[in-house]
């Protein structure tokens, strides 16, 4: 004989849910967009650079003790940047401007700025120790 552990009224629940609701497909017009995505070859400060922004998976799940998951889909922006063919680093936090142009940090930390571009050249600004410096990019 077999005896069953009584189930919450939240995991009942969750099992109807889940039969009940089917998952929606995401529609390309769907899927975050922005002028930065992809490759740039730049300037800083009058050095050759190279630029690099792709849309990244973020999706995370978490499981109760009672082994019920929750799960959440979500995309992320995943910037990279080489100074002078130096190693790649982060670029993190990028957040869209009033006047859509991007605010950014390098990976020691710095905030950068480049503008929205025009005829595919954008410019705007680097940081190190609080002195600004000249960042170009095109491609």
């Amino acid at each position: 004989m077999m005896i069953l552990k009584p189930l919450s009224l939240l995991t009942v629940l969750i099992v109807i849910t889940h039969y009940l609701v089917e998952p929606t497909p995401v529609k390309a017009s769907m899927v975050v967009g922005g002028w930065w995505a992809g490759s740039w070859t730049c300037k800083i400060d009058g050095r050759p650079a190279r630029m690099e922004w792709h849309i990244a998976n973020n999706s995370e799940q978490s499981c109760d003790d009672d082994g019920i998951c929750s799960s959440t889909s979500a995309v992320t922006w995943r910037g990279h940047f080489s100074d002078n063919g130096s190693q790649w680093v982060q670029l993190t936090n990028l957040q869209v401007g009033k006047k859509g142009g991007i605010f950014f940090r390098h990976a020691d930390g710095n905030q950068w700025y480049l503008g929205k571009p025009v005829n595919n050249n954008t410019s705007g600004w680097t940081t190190w120790n609080g002195v600004r410096y000249p960042l170009s990019c095109s491609r």
